[in-house]
Protein backbone atom coordinates (compact mmCIF):
# COMPACT_ATOMS: atom_id res chain seq x y z
CA UNK A 1 0.00 0.00 0.00
CA UNK A 2 1.52 3.59 -0.79
CA UNK A 3 1.93 5.46 2.30
CA UNK A 4 -1.20 8.13 2.18
CA UNK A 5 0.93 11.01 2.10
CA UNK A 6 2.93 9.36 -0.69
CA UNK A 7 -0.33 9.47 -2.77
CA UNK A 8 0.17 13.36 -2.84
CA UNK A 9 2.71 12.69 -5.44
CA UNK A 10 0.60 10.94 -7.88
CA UNK A 11 -0.99 12.75 -10.56
CA UNK A 12 -4.93 10.32 -9.81
CA UNK A 13 -4.92 12.23 -6.53
CA UNK A 14 -3.03 15.70 -6.63
CA UNK A 15 -5.13 17.85 -8.46
CA UNK A 16 -8.14 16.61 -7.20
CA UNK A 17 -6.63 17.13 -3.58
CA UNK A 18 -5.32 20.50 -4.65
CA UNK A 19 -8.67 21.83 -6.03
CA UNK A 20 -10.82 20.96 -3.20
CA UNK A 21 -8.62 22.64 -0.72
CA UNK A 22 -8.84 25.64 -2.16
CA UNK A 23 -12.54 25.54 -2.94
CA UNK A 24 -13.29 24.78 1.02
CA UNK A 25 -10.31 27.63 1.74
CA UNK A 26 -12.48 29.28 -0.43
CA UNK A 27 -16.21 28.90 1.13
CA UNK A 28 -14.85 29.54 4.60
CA UNK A 29 -12.58 32.45 3.80
CA UNK A 30 -15.70 34.40 2.19
CA UNK A 31 -18.12 33.06 5.05
CA UNK A 32 -16.02 34.02 7.94
CA UNK A 33 -15.11 37.57 6.69
CA UNK A 34 -19.16 37.80 6.40
CA UNK A 35 -19.68 36.90 9.80
CA UNK A 36 -17.28 38.44 11.41
CA UNK A 37 -17.90 41.86 10.01
CA UNK A 38 -21.60 41.44 10.24
CA UNK A 39 -20.90 40.70 14.17
CA UNK A 40 -18.08 43.14 15.07
CA UNK A 41 -18.66 46.06 12.35
CA UNK A 42 -22.80 45.97 12.21
CA UNK A 43 -24.69 44.37 15.12
CA UNK A 44 -24.06 45.27 18.72
CA UNK A 45 -26.75 42.65 20.08
CA UNK A 46 -25.64 39.17 21.21
CA UNK A 47 -29.21 37.63 19.72
CA UNK A 48 -29.04 39.55 16.47
CA UNK A 49 -25.29 38.05 16.18
CA UNK A 50 -26.60 34.97 16.80
CA UNK A 51 -29.45 35.28 14.55
CA UNK A 52 -27.27 36.49 11.77
CA UNK A 53 -24.70 33.48 11.95
CA UNK A 54 -27.26 31.20 12.14
CA UNK A 55 -28.66 32.20 8.56
CA UNK A 56 -25.33 32.25 7.11
CA UNK A 57 -25.01 29.11 7.92
CA UNK A 58 -28.67 27.75 7.13
CA UNK A 59 -28.03 29.63 3.74
CA UNK A 60 -24.69 27.54 2.98
CA UNK A 61 -26.56 24.41 4.02
CA UNK A 62 -29.63 24.62 2.02
CA UNK A 63 -28.39 24.02 -1.34
CA UNK A 64 -27.16 20.57 -0.23
CA UNK A 65 -30.50 19.96 1.46
CA UNK A 66 -32.59 20.92 -1.88
CA UNK A 67 -30.07 19.66 -4.86
CA UNK A 68 -27.49 17.15 -3.35
CA UNK A 69 -29.97 14.25 -5.42
CA UNK A 70 -28.94 16.05 -8.42
CA UNK A 71 -25.65 16.39 -8.16
CA UNK A 72 -25.17 12.27 -7.03
CA UNK A 73 -27.38 11.79 -10.11
CA UNK A 74 -25.39 14.22 -12.50
CA UNK A 75 -21.76 12.30 -11.16
CA UNK A 76 -23.14 9.19 -11.08
CA UNK A 77 -23.92 10.05 -15.15
CA UNK A 78 -20.96 11.81 -16.55
CA UNK A 79 -17.18 12.30 -15.98
CA UNK A 80 -16.64 13.85 -12.77
CA UNK A 81 -13.74 15.35 -14.34
CA UNK A 82 -15.96 17.29 -16.25
CA UNK A 83 -18.48 18.37 -13.63
CA UNK A 84 -15.30 19.73 -11.52
CA UNK A 85 -13.95 22.23 -14.45
CA UNK A 86 -17.93 23.13 -14.96
CA UNK A 87 -18.42 24.16 -11.09
CA UNK A 88 -14.47 25.71 -10.41
CA UNK A 89 -16.00 28.11 -13.61
CA UNK A 90 -19.06 29.29 -11.96
CA UNK A 91 -16.69 29.69 -8.94
CA UNK A 92 -15.31 32.57 -10.36
CA UNK A 93 -18.43 33.89 -11.14
CA UNK A 94 -19.91 33.70 -7.62
CA UNK A 95 -16.36 35.14 -6.16
CA UNK A 96 -17.25 38.05 -8.41
CA UNK A 97 -20.12 38.75 -7.67
CA UNK A 98 -19.78 38.73 -3.76
CA UNK A 99 -17.18 41.04 -3.99
CA UNK A 100 -19.65 43.53 -5.39
CA UNK A 101 -21.33 42.81 -2.22
CA UNK A 102 -18.52 43.79 -0.17
CA UNK A 103 -17.74 47.23 -1.74
CA UNK A 104 -21.47 48.21 -1.97
CA UNK A 105 -21.27 46.99 2.09
CA UNK A 106 -18.16 49.29 2.44
CA UNK A 107 -20.08 52.27 0.43
CA UNK A 108 -22.39 52.59 3.08
CA UNK A 109 -24.86 50.85 1.23
CA UNK A 110 -24.98 47.93 4.18
CA UNK A 111 -28.01 46.40 3.58
CA UNK A 112 -27.71 45.78 0.15
CA UNK A 113 -24.29 44.59 0.48
CA UNK A 114 -24.76 42.21 3.23
CA UNK A 115 -27.41 40.78 1.20
CA UNK A 116 -25.40 40.55 -1.90
CA UNK A 117 -22.89 38.74 -0.14
CA UNK A 118 -25.47 35.79 1.73
CA UNK A 119 -26.69 35.89 -1.77
CA UNK A 120 -23.07 35.18 -2.25
CA UNK A 121 -22.94 32.19 0.29
CA UNK A 122 -25.53 30.54 -0.74
CA UNK A 123 -23.97 30.00 -4.05
CA UNK A 124 -21.29 28.99 -2.71
CA UNK A 125 -23.19 26.43 -0.84
CA UNK A 126 -24.53 25.39 -4.46
CA UNK A 127 -21.13 25.19 -5.76
CA UNK A 128 -19.95 22.67 -2.64
CA UNK A 129 -23.26 21.13 -3.56
CA UNK A 130 -22.40 20.16 -7.11
CA UNK A 131 -18.64 19.66 -6.30
CA UNK A 132 -19.07 17.61 -2.39
CA UNK A 133 -20.29 13.81 -4.17
CA UNK A 134 -17.62 14.11 -6.90
CA UNK A 135 -14.45 14.47 -4.07
CA UNK A 136 -15.41 11.37 -2.07
CA UNK A 137 -17.29 9.54 -5.13
CA UNK A 138 -14.11 9.79 -6.95
CA UNK A 139 -11.65 8.18 -4.76
CA UNK A 140 -12.42 4.54 -5.13
CA UNK A 141 -11.89 5.55 -9.27
CA UNK A 142 -8.71 6.53 -8.88
CA UNK A 143 -7.16 4.78 -6.08
CA UNK A 144 -6.83 1.08 -5.08
CA UNK A 145 -8.86 -0.16 -2.63
CA UNK A 146 -6.05 -0.25 0.15
CA UNK A 147 -5.81 3.21 -0.90
CA UNK A 148 -9.54 4.86 -0.63
CA UNK A 149 -8.99 5.23 3.81
CA UNK A 150 -5.45 6.87 3.18
CA UNK A 151 -7.08 9.26 0.30
CA UNK A 152 -10.19 9.86 2.77
CA UNK A 153 -8.26 10.43 5.32
CA UNK A 154 -6.25 13.31 3.47
CA UNK A 155 -9.54 14.69 1.66
CA UNK A 156 -10.56 15.45 5.00
CA UNK A 157 -7.64 16.62 6.39
CA UNK A 158 -7.00 19.31 3.79
CA UNK A 159 -10.53 20.26 3.94
CA UNK A 160 -10.14 21.18 7.68
CA UNK A 161 -6.38 22.91 6.87
CA UNK A 162 -8.12 24.55 4.45
CA UNK A 163 -11.00 25.69 6.89
CA UNK A 164 -8.21 26.68 9.16
CA UNK A 165 -6.15 28.98 7.04
CA UNK A 166 -9.68 30.85 5.32
CA UNK A 167 -10.50 30.94 8.97
CA UNK A 168 -7.48 32.50 10.53
CA UNK A 169 -6.98 34.88 6.81
CA UNK A 170 -10.54 36.26 7.49
CA UNK A 171 -9.41 37.57 10.96
CA UNK A 172 -6.93 39.44 10.76
CA UNK A 173 -7.60 40.74 6.59
CA UNK A 174 -10.17 43.19 5.92
CA UNK A 175 -13.10 42.30 4.34
CA UNK A 176 -12.46 44.04 1.19
CA UNK A 177 -8.88 42.37 0.68
CA UNK A 178 -10.43 38.31 1.78
CA UNK A 179 -12.78 39.47 -1.57
CA UNK A 180 -9.77 39.94 -3.68
CA UNK A 181 -8.29 37.16 -2.10
CA UNK A 182 -11.16 34.39 -3.23
CA UNK A 183 -11.25 35.69 -6.41
CA UNK A 184 -7.72 34.78 -6.89
CA UNK A 185 -8.26 31.57 -5.38
CA UNK A 186 -10.58 30.95 -7.55
CA UNK A 187 -9.10 31.59 -10.54
CA UNK A 188 -6.18 29.08 -8.95
CA UNK A 189 -8.78 26.51 -8.73
CA UNK A 190 -10.16 26.54 -12.27
CA UNK A 191 -6.19 25.68 -13.33
CA UNK A 192 -6.21 22.73 -11.09
CA UNK A 193 -9.60 21.69 -11.99
CA UNK A 194 -8.69 21.06 -15.70
CA UNK A 195 -5.95 18.44 -14.23
CA UNK A 196 -8.17 16.18 -12.72
CA UNK A 197 -7.90 12.92 -14.62
CA UNK A 198 -11.13 11.66 -16.51
CA UNK A 199 -13.52 9.76 -13.93
CA UNK A 200 -15.98 8.36 -16.44
CA UNK A 201 -19.32 6.60 -14.84
CA UNK A 202 -18.94 3.54 -13.88
CA UNK A 203 -22.73 2.11 -14.73
CA UNK A 204 -24.84 2.54 -17.30
CA UNK A 205 -26.58 6.08 -18.15
CA UNK A 206 -29.12 7.47 -15.48
CA UNK A 207 -32.64 8.74 -16.17
CA UNK A 208 -31.66 12.02 -14.33
CA UNK A 209 -34.98 13.38 -12.62
CA UNK A 210 -34.28 17.30 -12.04
CA UNK A 211 -37.31 17.62 -9.79
CA UNK A 212 -35.28 18.26 -6.46
CA UNK A 213 -38.49 17.23 -4.24
CA UNK A 214 -39.17 13.81 -5.71
CA UNK A 215 -35.80 13.00 -6.52
CA UNK A 216 -34.38 13.81 -2.93
CA UNK A 217 -37.03 11.37 -1.68
CA UNK A 218 -36.26 8.85 -3.59
CA UNK A 219 -32.65 8.80 -3.09
CA UNK A 220 -33.17 8.81 0.33
CA UNK A 221 -35.26 6.38 0.53
CA UNK A 222 -33.12 4.02 -1.65
CA UNK A 223 -30.31 4.80 0.46
CA UNK A 224 -31.54 4.76 3.74
CA UNK A 225 -33.27 1.89 3.95
CA UNK A 226 -30.03 -0.14 3.72
CA UNK A 227 -29.37 -0.77 7.35
CA UNK A 228 -25.12 -0.09 7.27
CA UNK A 229 -25.52 2.80 4.87
CA UNK A 230 -28.74 4.31 7.73
CA UNK A 231 -26.57 3.93 10.26
CA UNK A 232 -23.62 5.73 9.20
CA UNK A 233 -24.95 8.54 7.70
CA UNK A 234 -26.87 9.14 10.87
CA UNK A 235 -23.88 8.86 12.81
CA UNK A 236 -22.29 11.57 10.11
CA UNK A 237 -25.59 13.51 10.34
CA UNK A 238 -25.48 13.98 13.96
CA UNK A 239 -21.68 14.83 13.84
CA UNK A 240 -22.42 17.84 11.55
CA UNK A 241 -25.33 19.03 13.85
CA UNK A 242 -22.85 19.15 16.44
CA UNK A 243 -20.24 20.82 13.95
CA UNK A 244 -22.87 23.41 12.89
CA UNK A 245 -24.23 24.21 16.37
CA UNK A 246 -20.37 24.62 17.48
CA UNK A 247 -19.54 26.83 14.52
CA UNK A 248 -22.69 29.29 14.95
CA UNK A 249 -21.97 29.70 18.91
CA UNK A 250 -18.22 30.65 18.14
CA UNK A 251 -17.96 34.24 17.45
CA UNK A 252 -20.95 34.53 19.96
CA UNK A 253 -19.24 32.92 22.54
CA UNK A 254 -16.05 35.03 21.57
CA UNK A 255 -17.12 38.08 21.50
CA UNK A 256 -19.78 38.12 24.70
CA UNK A 257 -18.51 35.37 26.91
CA UNK A 258 -14.59 35.18 26.42
CA UNK A 259 -14.63 39.03 25.75
CA UNK A 260 -12.63 38.72 22.64
CA UNK A 261 -11.95 40.49 19.84
CA UNK A 262 -12.17 39.21 15.79
CA UNK A 263 -9.19 37.30 15.66
CA UNK A 264 -9.51 35.45 18.75
CA UNK A 265 -12.98 34.31 16.97
CA UNK A 266 -11.29 33.16 13.75
CA UNK A 267 -8.53 31.08 16.49
CA UNK A 268 -10.86 29.17 17.55
CA UNK A 269 -12.52 28.28 14.44
CA UNK A 270 -9.15 27.92 13.26
CA UNK A 271 -7.99 25.30 16.14
CA UNK A 272 -10.94 23.15 16.38
CA UNK A 273 -10.77 22.84 12.26
CA UNK A 274 -6.74 21.55 12.46
CA UNK A 275 -8.13 19.19 15.38
CA UNK A 276 -10.39 17.32 13.03
CA UNK A 277 -7.17 16.88 10.36
CA UNK A 278 -5.24 15.54 13.13
CA UNK A 279 -7.93 13.44 13.93
CA UNK A 280 -8.31 12.20 10.66
CA UNK A 281 -4.73 11.68 9.90
CA UNK A 282 -4.63 9.91 13.62
CA UNK A 283 -8.09 7.34 13.11
CA UNK A 284 -5.96 6.72 9.60
CA UNK A 285 -2.69 5.21 11.40
CA UNK A 286 -4.68 3.88 14.07
CA UNK A 287 -7.01 1.59 11.78
CA UNK A 288 -3.70 0.91 9.50
CA UNK A 289 -5.85 1.48 6.05
CA UNK A 290 -8.88 -0.75 6.93
CA UNK A 291 -12.33 1.19 6.68
CA UNK A 292 -13.91 -0.28 10.40
CA UNK A 293 -16.16 2.32 12.89
CA UNK A 294 -14.79 0.80 15.80
CA UNK A 295 -12.90 3.36 17.19
CA UNK A 296 -15.78 5.82 16.72
CA UNK A 297 -18.00 5.34 19.91
CA UNK A 298 -15.38 6.04 22.03
CA UNK A 299 -14.13 8.90 20.22
CA UNK A 300 -17.36 10.85 20.50
CA UNK A 301 -17.59 9.87 24.21
CA UNK A 302 -14.48 11.58 24.62
CA UNK A 303 -15.58 14.48 22.64
CA UNK A 304 -18.56 14.96 24.74
CA UNK A 305 -16.59 14.65 28.26
CA UNK A 306 -14.05 17.89 26.52
CA UNK A 307 -17.29 19.84 24.95
CA UNK A 308 -18.77 19.57 29.07
CA UNK A 309 -15.32 20.97 29.94
CA UNK A 310 -15.55 23.88 27.86
CA UNK A 311 -18.58 24.39 29.20
CA UNK A 312 -16.68 24.80 32.70
CA UNK A 313 -13.59 26.80 31.62
CA UNK A 314 -16.13 29.42 29.72
CA UNK A 315 -17.86 30.12 32.84
CA UNK A 316 -15.20 31.08 34.91
CA UNK A 317 -13.54 32.94 32.09
CA UNK A 318 -12.19 36.21 33.68
CA UNK A 319 -13.62 38.96 31.20
CA UNK A 320 -11.75 41.94 29.70
CA UNK A 321 -11.39 45.08 31.97
CA UNK A 322 -13.48 48.08 31.52
CA UNK A 323 -15.92 46.62 28.85
CA UNK A 324 -13.11 45.69 26.28
CA UNK A 325 -12.48 43.14 24.28
CA UNK A 326 -8.99 41.02 24.40
CA UNK A 327 -6.88 40.99 21.36
CA UNK A 328 -4.56 38.23 20.66
CA UNK A 329 -1.47 38.91 22.52
CA UNK A 330 -3.90 39.45 25.68
CA UNK A 331 -5.92 36.98 25.04
CA UNK A 332 -3.09 34.28 25.14
CA UNK A 333 -1.24 35.62 28.28
CA UNK A 334 -4.68 34.88 29.88
CA UNK A 335 -3.54 31.78 32.37
CA UNK A 336 -6.86 30.14 31.06
CA UNK A 337 -6.62 30.55 27.52
CA UNK A 338 -3.88 27.27 26.69
CA UNK A 339 -6.38 25.36 28.75
CA UNK A 340 -9.32 26.61 26.67
CA UNK A 341 -7.72 26.27 23.35
CA UNK A 342 -6.24 22.34 24.20
CA UNK A 343 -9.45 21.90 24.87
CA UNK A 344 -10.48 23.45 21.66
CA UNK A 345 -8.60 21.28 20.10
CA UNK A 346 -9.63 17.65 21.97
CA UNK A 347 -13.09 18.59 21.01
CA UNK A 348 -11.70 18.47 17.29
CA UNK A 349 -8.99 15.62 17.46
CA UNK A 350 -11.57 13.13 18.67
CA UNK A 351 -14.07 14.40 16.11
CA UNK A 352 -11.95 13.73 13.40
CA UNK A 353 -10.99 10.48 14.63
CA UNK A 354 -14.79 9.59 14.97
CA UNK A 355 -16.06 11.03 11.33
CA UNK A 356 -13.50 10.06 8.69
CA UNK A 357 -13.92 6.10 9.09
CA UNK A 358 -17.44 6.80 8.53
CA UNK A 359 -17.09 8.82 5.42
CA UNK A 360 -14.50 5.82 3.92
CA UNK A 361 -17.31 3.57 4.87
CA UNK A 362 -19.80 5.37 3.04
CA UNK A 363 -17.78 4.93 -0.47
CA UNK A 364 -16.52 1.82 -0.07
CA UNK A 365 -19.47 -0.28 0.73
CA UNK A 366 -21.41 0.32 -2.63
CA UNK A 367 -20.35 -0.28 -6.00
CA UNK A 368 -18.71 2.74 -7.89
CA UNK A 369 -21.53 3.47 -10.25
CA UNK A 370 -23.44 4.68 -6.89
CA UNK A 371 -21.13 6.29 -4.98
CA UNK A 372 -21.34 9.82 -5.45
CA UNK A 373 -25.36 8.99 -5.33
CA UNK A 374 -24.79 7.41 -1.87
CA UNK A 375 -22.50 10.49 -0.64
CA UNK A 376 -25.55 12.86 -2.17
CA UNK A 377 -28.22 11.32 -0.12
CA UNK A 378 -25.77 11.56 3.00
CA UNK A 379 -25.48 14.98 2.11
CA UNK A 380 -29.05 15.48 2.01
CA UNK A 381 -29.22 14.02 5.77
CA UNK A 382 -26.55 15.79 6.83
CA UNK A 383 -27.87 19.06 5.28
CA UNK A 384 -31.41 18.77 7.46
CA UNK A 385 -29.23 18.25 10.47
CA UNK A 386 -27.68 21.02 10.49
CA UNK A 387 -30.63 22.98 9.30
CA UNK A 388 -32.25 21.86 13.08
CA UNK A 389 -29.44 22.26 14.43
CA UNK A 390 -29.30 26.00 13.51
CA UNK A 391 -32.57 26.47 13.67
CA UNK A 392 -32.31 25.24 17.91
CA UNK A 393 -29.25 27.90 17.91
CA UNK A 394 -32.14 30.41 17.31
CA UNK A 395 -34.48 29.12 19.05
CA UNK A 396 -32.62 28.13 22.76
CA UNK A 397 -30.75 31.83 22.07
CA UNK A 398 -34.32 33.63 22.12
CA UNK A 399 -35.21 31.33 25.35
CA UNK A 400 -32.55 33.01 26.96
CA UNK A 401 -30.15 30.29 26.68
CA UNK A 402 -26.16 31.39 26.81
CA UNK A 403 -23.76 29.49 24.35
CA UNK A 404 -21.99 27.85 27.43
CA UNK A 405 -25.10 26.30 28.48
CA UNK A 406 -25.63 25.50 24.64
CA UNK A 407 -22.38 23.58 25.44
CA UNK A 408 -23.94 21.30 27.38
CA UNK A 409 -26.90 20.33 24.34
CA UNK A 410 -23.77 19.75 21.91
CA UNK A 411 -22.61 16.86 25.04
CA UNK A 412 -26.44 15.08 24.70
CA UNK A 413 -25.52 14.94 21.37
CA UNK A 414 -22.22 13.46 21.47
CA UNK A 415 -23.69 10.57 23.49
CA UNK A 416 -26.65 9.91 20.46
CA UNK A 417 -23.55 10.06 18.32
CA UNK A 418 -22.00 7.06 19.97
CA UNK A 419 -25.19 4.97 20.41
CA UNK A 420 -25.51 5.16 16.56
CA UNK A 421 -22.14 4.07 15.90
CA UNK A 422 -21.51 1.05 18.26
CA UNK A 423 -24.64 0.22 16.67
CA UNK A 424 -23.14 0.25 13.16
CA UNK A 425 -20.01 -1.30 14.79
CA UNK A 426 -21.85 -4.21 15.78
CA UNK A 427 -23.64 -4.70 12.24
CA UNK A 428 -20.46 -4.52 10.08
CA UNK A 429 -17.47 -4.84 11.75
Amino acid sequence: MINALGLLKERRFLPLFTTQFLGAFNDNLFKTALVLFATYQVFNDPQQESYFNALATGLAILPFFVLSALSGQLADTYDKARIIRIVKTAEIGIMLFGGAGIYVAKLGYTNVGIGMMLGAVFMLGTHSTFFGPIKYAILPQHLKDDEVLGGTGLVEAATYLSILMGTVIAGWVSVETAGFLTLAVAAIGWFTGRLVPPAPRAGPMLDVNFNPVTSSWRLVGATMHIPRLFLAICAISFFWTIGSVLIVIFPPLAKNLLTADERVASLMIAIFSVGVAIGSVIINAMLKGKISAKYSPMSVILMAVIVGILSVEARFWVPAPNGGLYGVLEFVRMPQAWLLLLTLMGISITGGMFVVPLYAFLTTTVTKDQTARTVAANNIVNAGAMTVGAIAVIAITAAGVGPEDMLLLVCAMCIISAWIAQKLHLACD
